[in-house]
């Protein structure tokens, strides 16, 4: 027996393999072919290395529940790739590309002359009422003026096969070694395919970040030392945080392992004594970085450390404050900053956005609660938001209080119809919808992942993506159709 596709129907939606006659799109056709004549056994095989891989590789996320507590799980994973054209990705790299550097732009500008707000591009009362914006940031001037070194923008596909961005991930954004091990795993299993496909790339990210954050240091022409800051084991990202610091070559540190001498100089503590730091890459939200500034009862921080990179004598990425453009309000002015800092048109278009601080668009989303996606300002991982073709009446309704009780925290989309692709469940494939985060450096130069993580809604029909939601992930091949083998 083989694989079966059984009643695999492309309806009224863009699937990522199969076009609406059930022929694989020209990227994908080796791949469909190849996966078409894999035998029931074969698949078996695949799939039992993949979770043996996964396990010997201790590629973990952590989940909190209120009936269990903290828990970590094996990274779920399917073994189908998503296929993606060079040729199409180079569009949405450029897009990618220009929307960092928008976002960047707008980030200094609110921490130093908010320009955008005088020129009544961007609302005052928005800044005002920012949960994410620092005052104790204002006036710094961090190098080449980047806040976000590491940005995670999520892309989805509507149902015409275009590309939308969904939201931008300025803070701490996670994912990216899930991406890298993903590929690990799927050299193993599918050697054949690499073979046959020119497949762009990923593993040379750990490198890449590694030099985006040295060319931060305050001390160049010496070899910097680099830490990241973690929360510690309990941390969700916790399996990324030691991954990436192991592929770089950095210390992973906690706060407690982080001083600041009084002339606001950071130092390691090693069993040699204290090394100066020069480059920290934190994962801790700004909130927990310094108890003399921030929460002063955090203990993840570093007492200091603000002054420390006040004084220009660390460099921390992301910068402190950057999360005032990881906003899903300032999101849906993105296009206009995008058009105010750089004059350009759009080259990734938002999903179509209805900001509830304005009464018309308010009174819109209440009447079409039942038809809308309804997300809270600053929540994340799919935490906090409404599905409204999915919620009961009384879940729109209790939505429709808290949008009126507080407006500023409320955006609402159309549902969109996600694109989907070939996902095993069991030995059956069956379509399933997913999103994409590729991840993007800016420093001296702005890079892009060619693909990104892949998250799958492993649910039957559901959306929503995120690991800590019942979602998995695939590979994403960035494959050169030019230069096939």
């Amino acid at each position: 027996m083989t694989i079966r596709w059984g009643s695999y129907k492309v309806k009224n939606l863009y699937d990522e393999m199969l076009r609406a006659s059930g022929r694989p799109r020209p990227a994908a056709q080796t791949l469909s072919s190849y996966l078409r004549s894999l035998k029931d056994l074969e698949i078996e095989e695949f799939k039992i290395a993949a979770e043996s891989a996964i396990h010997v590789m201790g590629i973990t996320f952590t989940v909190y529940t209120e009936e269990e507590g903290t828990i970590d799980r094996a990274w779920p994973f399917d073994i189908i790739p998503r296929i993606i054209d060079k040729k199409e990705w180079q569009q949405v790299e450029n897009g990618l590309k220009q929307r960092v550097q928008a976002l960047n732009l707008f980030i200094d500008d609110l921490y130093n002359k908010q320009q955008i707000v005088k020129d009544k591009i961007f609302p005052s009362e928005l800044l005002e009422d920012s949960k994410n914006f620092r005052p104790q940031c204002v006036g710094v001037n961090p190098p080449l003026g980047i806040w976000a070194h590491i940005c995670g923008s999520d892309l989805v596909r509507d149902k015409d096969g275009t590309f939308y961005v969904l939201e931008d991930n300025l803070r701490v954004p996670s994912g990216v070694s899930y991406m890298l091990e993903n590929r690990q795993v799927m050299k193993r299993l599918f050697s054949d395919m690499f073979d046959q496909y020119s497949i762009l790339p990923v593993d040379d990210y750990p490198s890449q970040l590694y030099d985006t954050l040295a060319a931060l240091s305050p001390r160049p022409g010496d070899q910097p030392e680099i830490v990241v800051l973690t929360p510690g084991i309990y941390n969700s990202a916790y399996f990324e945080h030691a991954y990436l610091a192991q592929q770089m070559g950095a210390e992973l540190v906690e706060g407690s392992d982080l001083v600041v001498n009084q002339d606001n100089v950071v130092y390691m503590r090693t069993i040699e004594g204290l090394t100066r730091v020069d480059v920290i890459y934190r994962r801790v939200d700004d909130l927990f970085l310094d108890p003399e500034v921030f929460h002063p009862d955090s203990l993840l921080g570093v007492p200091g450390l603000m002054r420390a990179w006040k004084a220009g004598n660390v460099a921390l990425a992301n910068a402190p404050g950057a999360g005032v453009a990881d906003d899903k309000v300032v999101y849906a002015f993105v296009p206009e900053i995008i058009r105010y800092y750089l004059d350009q048109d759009v080259l990734i278009p938002n999903v179509p956005t209805f900001k509830c601080i304005d009464k018309q668009e308010r009174d819109h989303v209440i009447e079409n609660i039942d038809k809308m996606v309804v997300k809270p300002a600053n929540e994340s991982g799919g935490y906090g938001m409404l599905i409204g073709p999915q919620a009961s009446k009384e879940e729109c309704e209790r939505f429709v209080r808290l949008i009126r009780r507080d407006p500023r925290n409320y955006v609402a989309q159309p549902m969109l119809t996600l694109s989907t692709a070939p996902t095993l469940v069991g030995n059956r494939v069956e379509p399933r919808h997913l999103d994409l985060r590729p991840f993007i450096l800016s420093g001296e130069q702005t890079i892009v992942t060619t693909g990104g993580l892949t998250r799958v809604a492993l649910r039957k029909g559901s959306t929503v993506v995120n690991s800590s939601q019942g979602g998995g992930s695939k590979d994403t091949w960035i494959v050169d159709m030019e230069t096939a083998i």
